[in-house]
C-alpha cells in the first residue's frame, strides 16, 4: 500500500523506496538476534568529501536508511585496506577500530581484537570467540604517538 498515491491509486515509487528502507532494517534486526550463527556481509566502500572537504568512506547499499542504521546493528565492521607498514611496504589487512590512523569505518564490539589484524576471516572470527581481555589490558589512557602525514592515509601520495 505504500508503493501507491492515496490520490490516483497509482504506483508511487517514492513510497517503495521507504517501504524497502523498512524491511531491510527489519531483516538485519533478526539477523542480529541470531546469535548462533556469524553472518558476514561485503561490501563497497564509498570515499566522498564533505562539507569540510575531508574525506569520509559510507557503504554502498541500496537505501540511504540502510546504510545509516547498518553499522549500528552488526557487530564487527571491518575495512579491508592495503596499508604501508614502517618501510613503506603496502600489505592488506582488516582495520577493526573506531580510532584508526586511515579515518576507514571501523567497529569492535567484542573488545578482542587490535587496531590492524590479519586480512583472514577464519582465524578473525576465531579471535573474536576468545576469552575477552580486562579492560586495562584494552585500553590505553595515553596520547598516542604521531603518525607520520605519509603514513596517515594508505593512498597518501609522498
Amino acid at each position: 500500500p505504500e508503493a501507491f498515491s492515496e490520490r490516483n491509486g497509482k504506483p508511487d515509487i517514492r513510497g517503495a523506496y521507504g517501504l524497502h528502507g523498512r524491511e531491510m532494517i527489519a531483516w538485519l534486526t533478526q539477523l542480529q538476534h541470531a546469535r548462533s550463527r556469524n553472518v558476514v556481509f561485503v561490501g563497497i566502500l564509498d570515499e566522498r568529501l564533505d562539507d569540510f572537504n575531508k574525506k569520509v568512506f559510507s557503504l554502498q547499499i541500496e537505501g540511504s536508511k540502510t546504510s545509516l542504521e547498518l553499522p549500528g546493528i552488526v557487530d564487527e565492521v571491518l575495512t579491508l585496506a592495503e596499508i604501508k607498514d614502517q618501510g613503506g611496504q603496502p600489505f592488506r589487512a582488516l582495520v577493526c577500530q573506531t580510532l584508526n590512523p586511515w579515518n576507514y569505518p571501523a567497529k569492535d564490539r567484542s573488545g578482542r581484537l587490535d587496531v590492524v589484524e590479519e586480512a583472514h576471516l577464519g582465524r578473525l572470527i576465531a579471535k573474536i570467540g576468545e576469552p575477552g581481555r580486562s579492560p586495562l589490558e584494552r585500553l590505553t589512557f595515553s596520547r598516542p604517538a604521531p603518525v607520520a602525514p605519509d603514513a596517515a592515509h594508505p593512498n597518501a601520495k609522498p
